[in-house]
């Protein structure tokens, strides 16, 4: 919900006059709790003092119930987020979970990501009693997903490779900056895999054959000493497509850091990675993909001193991440039966670099 579900509707004009991406629904009605919070959020966060702010909502897309929300004089815009419907409106779940990526946000940008070129969404203010409710900055740019798609769908493959060497410079920076000098711990990312093989299971997507398989092929990673010898970073946590917003030049914006987390830049690192395979294995040309991952892995390594042995490390790392990231998606419900036996598989490929 974008507040009580009140709403006004108006013209196409001043529906075309919002530059915001997203599905129109109406102005947020005045007597909503949620007008109020965001007459007090552009004032004091914007800096945007209106005698009679109206309000423009935006249904937009992705998992989670986000609205984004324009001021029909000044074009203030803000994004909200709820938590409340994903947790059956248990309000103080939900607001814990608000605050939770609030203070993330806030931690984050405190290592001096935030303007040009590496940018960490700002995080304006939360509150429980609408919905559990985050407000975020308004970012205008490109998702990656657009520029995987621009690579897919018309070949433009220039433009990925810019893309991807922008990206690759943003999550070095911030896995560098964060790096805390305790050394990896692999088992929680064997826990997660196992997780997933679980959710597998239970859809009825793999056998038991090829649970043996998988289980066999985790402890043949878990046995590399290369896994864990990395030090701790702050990790975005779910490094997809939707997430990240390119600007000007090598811009990137950071959003919807909910599920940050300390761990190996690798999570971060092969989820991008396995994301590529996944985008050109739905078009039947996977080995295209090949290239994108291998450009953005050794851009990611530039930022190091010994740029060719920070490759060597992190590609033979990567097949790992990779996997477990196309079993994360073949586990979704919206992925069909014969391509999601396709995700396994190739996953299973990856892993058995290790075997």
């Amino acid at each position: 919900m974008y507040g009580n579900g009140e709403h006004q509707n108006v013209g196409a004009g001043a529906r075309e006059a919002c530059r915001m991406n997203g599905k129109y629904l109406g102005y947020v009605a005045g007597q909503d709790p949620l007008h109020g919070f965001l007459c007090k959020t552009i004032r004091d966060c914007l800096g945007v003092r209106e005698s009679q702010p109206a309000f423009r909502v935006f249904r937009l897309s992705g998992s989670n119930e986000v609205y984004g929300y324009e001021e029909k004089f000044s074009n203030a815009k803000v994004i909200c987020k709820f938590y409340g419907p994903r947790f059956g409106w248990d309000r103080d779940r939900a607001a814990r979970m608000a605050q939770q990526e609030y203070e993330g946000l806030r931690m984050l940008r405190r290592y001096n990501l935030v303007g040009s070129p590496h940018h960490v969404i700002r995080p304006l203010a939360f509150s429980r009693d609408i919905n559990g409710m985050l407000a975020l900055e308004y970012y205008s740019g490109e998702e990656f997903s657009h520029a995987i798609a621009r690579a897919t769908q018309y070949q433009d493959d220039a433009h990925l490779y810019w893309r991807l060497k922008a990206l690759a410079y943003f999550l070095a920076t911030q896995h560098n900056r964060t790096a805390s000098g305790s050394g990896v711990d692999f088992d929680p990312d064997c826990r997660y895999f196992d997780t997933l093989v679980g959710r597998l299971t239970k859809a009825r997507r793999i056998g038991h054959r090829d649970i043996d398989e998988l289980s066999w092929l985790r402890d043949q990673w878990r046995g590399r000493p290369r896994m864990w010898q990395d030090q701790q970073v702050w990790l975005h946590g779910d490094a997809t497509p939707a997430n990240f917003l390119f600007g000007c030049g090598l811009d990137v914006a950071a959003i919807d850091l909910e599920r940050m987390k300390r761990g190996d830049r690798m999570f971060d690192v092969g989820r991008v990675a396995g994301e590529l395979e996944h985008a050109f294995m739905c078009t039947g040309d996977r080995h295209r993909a090949e290239s994108f991952i291998v450009h953005f892995l050794w851009e990611y390594s530039c930022h190091f001193p010994d740029r060719q042995r920070a490759f060597e490390s992190i590609s033979a790392r990567a097949p790992y991440y990779m996997a477990l990231n196309l079993l994360r998606i073949s586990r979704n419900d919206y992925i069909g039966q014969d391509y999601g036996q396709r995700l396994v598989a190739r996953a299973k490929k990856l892993l058995r670099a290790a075997a």
